[in-house]
């Protein structure tokens, strides 16, 4: 609940089971993909635990990533891998996918859609 007391999304879709439940299924797509697979460490584990506690603080969650990782500076977190439009939009379409799965209400899945789309956008550092 927020300050103002209006619910957050965060509170809207569930909780931290929620957005660990969406980037469960959004990493089995990574695991697949000839595209993103090669960006990621052997174990995808910790990179799911860390999006998910990511994007719950973002919506309006704990801010536990905060708290274990600092200010989450994307861009800069990303900088070593080379993220082109390819990249960008197969991140994006996994994304998406994985919320089409999990029945949410059409406005929050719209506004998480315009996010994603937003946070992928702002991650690619390469013209290839």
């Amino acid at each position: 609940m927020r300050e103002n007391g209006e619910e957050s999304l965060y509170d809207l879709v569930g909780g931290m089971s929620w957005f660990h439940d969406l980037c469960t299924r959004f990493y089995r797509r990574v695991a697949d993909d000839e595209v993103l697979r090669p960006l990621y460490p052997d174990d995808l584990e910790p990179s799911r635990y860390w999006l998910a506690l990511f994007l719950a603080q973002y919506w309006g969650g704990p801010v536990q990533y905060s708290s274990d990782r600092g200010h989450p500076r994307l861009r800069m977190r990303h900088a070593h891998f080379q993220v082109g439009l390819v990249e960008r939009d197969r991140w994006y379409e996994h994304m998406a996918a994985a919320l089409d799965e999990i029945e949410i209400d059409a406005a929050l899945h719209g506004q998480m859609l315009e996010y994603f789309s937003m946070a992928a956008t702002h991650l690619v550092n390469t013209t290839d």
